[in-house]
C-alpha cells in the first residue's frame, strides 16, 4: 500500500512558506500548514495549493507553544489518516524592532530565539519520533527534514544580532538532527536564502533594491518565494539522496568569496 505524501510547511501559507507550498503541491504532497493567522485570512492560499490536485489542511497556532505543535501533528494526522512525510521548518520572524546590539533589549532576544529556534527545535523532535514509529510500521515510509534559515546564519547584521543568532542555531540542529536521523534514512537539509522579497524584507526594499544594483549579489535580481520552492522540491523528490546535514545555498552568488 503506498502511502500518501504529506508536507507540513510551517507558516506556509505566505511569503517563502507558500512558494514551498506550492512547489511541494506541484510534486503530488498533499500540504498541512500551521500558522498563526485566522483559517479565514489564508483561505486564498489553501485555495492557490488546493487548484493544483491535492489537499490542504490548516491549522492556526504558534510555532512557539509547545501545546499548539502537538494540537497540529494531531490535527494532520487525523485529517489525513496518515503521519507527515516531510517537514520544512520555515515559520519565523525579524525582530520587531531593529537595534544596535548595544541597545537591543532580552525580551527581543527572547522573543526571536524561542520562535526562529526553539520552536522548530522541538517540532522537529516531535516530527522525528512520529516518523521513526511510521517507519517501525512501515518500512517503506520515507521521511525528511528541511530547515530554513539565511545568510544571516553567518553573515553578520548587527542592527539584528538576535536574528542572526537564531539562524546560526539553525544550522547546528541541522547538523545535530542529520547526525541523529541518519540511522532511521531521514534526510535533514538546511536551505539558506539570500535576499528574497517577502513582507518580511518590504520594510527594506530601497536598501537592498541599491544594494543589489550595487553588486550585492552576482545574479543581479531579488530572490523569490518560488526559487526556494524549487530547491525544497528537489529534496522532496529524492534528488539528493545520498546527501544529510548539507547546506544549499540560494542567495544568488551573495556569498561567495571572491578575490
Amino acid at each position: 500500500m503506498t502511502m500518501p505524501k504529506i508536507a507540513l510547511v510551517t507558516g506556509g501559507a505566505r511569503g517563502i512558506g507558500l512558494g514551498i507550498s506550492l512547489a511541494l503541491a506541484k510534486e503530488g504532497a498533499n500540504i498541512a500548514i500551521l500558522g498563526t493567522r485566522p483559517e479565514d485570512q489564508v483561505q486564498q492560499a489553501l485555495d492557490a495549493i488546493r487548484e493544483l490536485g491535492v489537499k490542504a489542511c490548516y491549522c492556526q497556532g504558534s510555532i512557539a507553544s509547545a501545546e499548539d505543535r502537538l494540537r497540529a501533528l494531531d490535527t494532520f494526522e487525523d485529517a489525513f489518516g496518515a503521519p507527515i512525510n516531510f517537514l520544512v521548518n520555515n515559520a519565523g520572524i525579524a525582530p520587531r524592532q531593529r537595534a544596535d546590539i548595544l541597545d537591543a533589549t532580552e525580551e527581543s532576544f527572547q522573543e526571536v530565539l524561542l520562535i526562529n529556534l526553539q520552536g522548530p527545535y522541538f517540532l522537529t523532535q516531535a516530527v522525528a519520533n512520529r516518523m521513526i514509529k511510521a517507519k517501525k510500521q512501515n518500512p517503506d515510509f520515507r521521511g525528511g527534514v528541511v530547515n530554513i534559515s539565511s545568510v544571516s546564519s553567518t553573515v553578520v547584521s548587527t542592527s539584528r544580532g538576535e536574528y542572526c543568532i537564531s539562524k546560526a542555531g539553525v544550522s547546528m540542529a541541522t547538523q545535530l538532527w542529520a547526525a541523529r536521523l541518519a540511522e532511521f534514512g531521514i534526510n535533514v537539509y538546511e536551505i539558506r536564502p539570500g535576499v528574497i522579497k517577502t513582507d518580511m524584507t518590504k520594510v527594506v526594499t530601497e536598501k537592498y533594491d541599491n544594494m543589489i544594483e550595487n553588486g550585492l549579489c552576482l545574479i543581479q535580481r531579488w530572490g523569490f518565494p518560488e526559487d526556494i520552492g524549487k530547491a525544497v522540491a528537489m529534496l522532496f523528490r529524492g534528488d539528493l539522496a545520498y546527501t544529510t546535514g548539507q547546506v544549499i545555498l540560494v542567495d544568488g552568488g551573495m556569498t561567495l568569496q571572491q578575490l
